[in-house]
């Protein structure tokens, strides 16, 4: 509804307090990580993110709203002592719908225990211009910063051209 009133952008975050009475970010799962994404966490991610892009698309608005879903961080590869997984900058995984690109693709791979990307890394400033991207900015535009300077959006980055 927000979309529908002309909000350029809004941000859905979904705590463990929301799910379990708890407090914190519900994909911290630094502890018992399996039997948490099972019974709790992926249920309620695959069913909101399901009715969100399908509501989207029957009202005719994918196409031109970017909807991204990613977490803080990575997560570790190897399991830890309290059977979770913790922070990892390394690798991470980020889904994105709309917004006018092509979609139905992966983009980059990890080795086969997802420590590091091995191909068609996408990093922080690629991500933002994609965001950018979708809003309409050029990656050259300037801002002015608060003492005067003009500034470019970004100093470096690209939409993976498989996106466009």
């Amino acid at each position: 509804r927000l979309i529908e009133a002309g909000v350029p952008i809004t941000q859905v975050t979904c705590s463990a307090g929301d799910l379990n009475g708890g407090s914190g970010d519900m994909w911290d799962t630094h502890s018992d990580n399996f039997n948490r994404l099972k019974n709790n966490l992926l249920p309620v991610w695959d069913q909101g993110c399901s009715a969100l892009l399908n509501d989207l698309q029957d009202r005719g608005m994918l196409e031109e709203t970017l909807v991204v879903f990613l977490t803080e961080f990575g997560r570790t590869p190897k399991i830890n002592g309290n059977a979770g997984r913790d922070h990892w900058p390394q690798a991470q995984s980020v889904l994105i719908s709309g917004g006018g690109y092509r979609h139905g693709q992966v983009i980059g791979s990890t080795n086969s225990k997802a420590e590091h990307p091995t191909s068609r890394k996408v990093g922080v400033e690629d991500f933002c211009a994609i965001v950018y991207h979708a809003l309409g900015l050029r990656l050259d535009d300037t801002i002015i910063d608060p003492t005067g300077r003009p500034m470019h959006l970004l100093p470096s980055g690209e939409v993976p051209r498989e996106l466009l």
